[in-house]
């Protein structure tokens, strides 16, 4: 199986060009007024008007029918990823009403968190794993912090997974170790800030290099 790597908050069509001449199969946008890597459903849907060949994610945190709806009718995304604190019944809900395959995003700080990504089998396409946000934090993902990824090991669940939280040019080596490693089943990784120069301004060499390192 193909690594999936999911560039996350891209907000620019030479961001999103750059994943795709990269090699990356997942482009995610952000539908959270409190980030800045926030966008409006029309921006969403010009953006991946000339995509073909990728997942095109729209994110979301805890968002109502009304704002599922325009996101699905306007942008027309592959795929929805729930970062919110959804329950299992409203994740199988949101499947089951708009037919899109879904990522759970779960936010780990200790094994009694991971401990819950086996209840989501059979329920969602895939889980991305973040970290905790930190106390006092606005955003549930996008923090820029990491959990302790020596919890992964063993780690099996019919859903497979994209590790999330802190990851950069720093740590990316580490990161695909994780996906490498055949005992568990993490498939790929999910990044946003670690490639960014700015909160929100996704820097293109960054994005470049960190698609490299993951090939």
């Amino acid at each position: 199986m193909k690594t999936q790597i999911k560039i996350c908050g891209l907000s620019t069509s030479k961001a999103v060009a750059s994943v795709v001449a990269g090699g990356g199969t997942h482009l995610g946008f952000i539908f959270f007024p409190k980030s800045p890597r926030h966008i409006s459903t029309q921006q969403a849907r010009d953006l991946i008007s000339n995509v073909t060949g990728l997942e095109t994610v729209a994110v979301t945190v805890n968002a109502d029918d009304a704002y599922l709806d325009e996101i699905v009718e306007v942008m027309k995304p592959t795929m929805l990823q729930l970062h919110g604190r959804e329950s299992l019944d409203r994740v199988a809900e949101v499947k089951a009403k708009y037919g899109l395959p879904i990522i759970k995003a779960l936010a780990i700080r200790d094994a009694d968190d991971l401990a819950k990504a086996k209840t989501y089998d059979g329920v969602v396409e895939l889980l991305l794993l973040d970290a905790k946000p930190p106390k006092g934090a606005d955003l549930p993902g996008g923090n820029g912090v990491t959990f302790d990824w020596s919890l992964l090991e063993g780690l099996q669940t019919k859903t497979p997974i994209l590790l999330s939280g802190g990851i950069d040019l720093f740590n990316v080596d580490e990161a695909m170790s994780r996906v490498r490693d055949t005992s568990n089943s993490i498939v790929g990784l999910d990044v946003s800030s670690g490639i960014e120069s700015a909160p929100g301004v996704k820097d293109i060499t960054k994005i470049e290099a960190f698609l490299a390192a993951c090939s």
